[in-house]
């Protein structure tokens, strides 16, 4: 069945026209959407956003004057954003999502004939979105604990003379941190700017927004999906130096954040205090998941976000199949570039993590 008009007899089908290579090249990324009762699989927060937040939202959405458009260059979220990391508003560059704070750095810094380096396995998007803006990218491997040698990274940084070099802090998906000594050396050696993506960075044991300065090319890159509780809410930021806040603000459409974003974003701040506590529970609950999963005869790594990476003794698609039979859905990376028969759990909430154990035991 049709669902267009076509041309009429006679008239010369010319067809559609071909897109950019590049998209040829790349499937969209997605997380399988399976209706479970228990998913732990997007690394997003078990606890929904604390009742005042949604209060506060509900009252002040009532005020927005929705005929016009938003604060252009979103300055009341920014401000209270540099409140919350000492730092100025000049210094705060806001998105839809984290995800489209690193699309607006490959489209300022990268692009036809410039170069992206990330070190695999990483987060996905980071050279998807490169591929996407036509940046080349350049990968390396880590250490087969995850981990980053020094040595390599150097090396790399001096062949590749990167652009934009990407590193994940925490790691997603394997979930280790890298060490302030590493990631200084990485801004001091980098011809290029350094992003360092914290999307987990508020259950690491430090932040490289510490190392943020107006003259050293790094970025730290943060979202409000995870510790936060707002993933439908899809706002993420910039910690970076006040120049390149203003060449990314080049780069993004006008008025590319709506009034309610802003204001989500903005009240969300005052319940700091919330979301420590809800990190530190996470925390808690992520020690109590990595020594189940070890006591199950699990491999595991270490993790400094909100998820374990995990490899079974056995068939991981199988396990991963027994667990959806249980109602409880992980992410299974075991087809994923050099993480053969892995697994990837989200912490969730007590609850949830007691029926992952139980179920694991019954199927593993």
């Amino acid at each position: 069945m049709t669902t267009l008009r076509q041309d009429s007899a006679g008239s010369r089908a010319k067809g559609l026209p071909a897109p950019r290579a590049e998209l040829s090249l790349r499937e969209g990324y997605h997380s399988p959407q399976v209706a479970v009762e228990v998913r732990l699989n997007t690394n997003e927060s078990p606890f929904p956003p604390p009742p005042g937040w949604l209060d506060a939202l509900v009252e002040e959405l009532r005020g927005i004057e929705y005929h016009r458009y938003p604060d252009r260059a979103a300055w009341g979220l920014r401000t209270a954003l540099a409140d919350l990391h000492g730092v100025v508003p000049e210094a705060v560059f806001c998105a839809n999502g984290s995800n489209e704070v690193l699309q607006s750095l490959c489209l300022a810094y990268g692009g036809p004939g410039r170069r992206a380096l990330t070190f695999e396995p990483t987060y996905a998007l980071h050279s998807h979105i490169a591929h996407l803006t036509g940046t080349g990218v350049v990968e390396h491997d880590r250490r087969d604990d995850f981990t980053l040698d020094p040595a390599v990274v150097a090396a790399a940084l001096a062949q590749v003379q990167p652009d934009l070099c990407f590193l994940c802090s925490p790691n997603n998906p394997t979930g280790r941190a890298d060490d302030r000594a590493l990631v200084e050396r990485v801004v001091d050696d980098a011809p290029g700017l350094v992003v360092v993506d914290e999307a987990y960075g508020q259950f690491a044991d430090w932040s490289a927004i510490e190392l943020v300065a107006d003259d050293r090319p790094l970025v730290v890159t943060r979202t409000y999906s995870k510790t936060w509780a707002m993933a439908a809410v899809r706002l993420g930021y910039l910690i970076g130096p006040p120049a390149v806040v203003e060449v990314l603000e080049r780069a993004t459409l006008p008025y590319h954040l709506d009034a309610m974003k802003q204001a989500a974003g903005r009240l969300a701040v005052r319940f700091t205090d919330e979301m420590e506590r809800r990190v530190a529970t996470i925390v808690c609950e992520r020690g109590r998941l990595l020594n189940g999963l070890q006591g199950l005869g699990m491999t595991t790594w270490p993790s400094q976000a909100n998820f374990i990476l995990w490899r079974p003794p056995g068939d991981a698609d199988a396990v991963w199949q027994g667990l959806l039979d249980h109602s409880v859905l992980v992410r299974n990376c075991s087809s994923w570039p050099r993480l053969a028969g892995c697994l990837r759990v989200t912490v969730g909430t007590p609850g949830e993590n007691d029926r992952f154990l139980s179920a694991l035991e019954a199927v593993a």
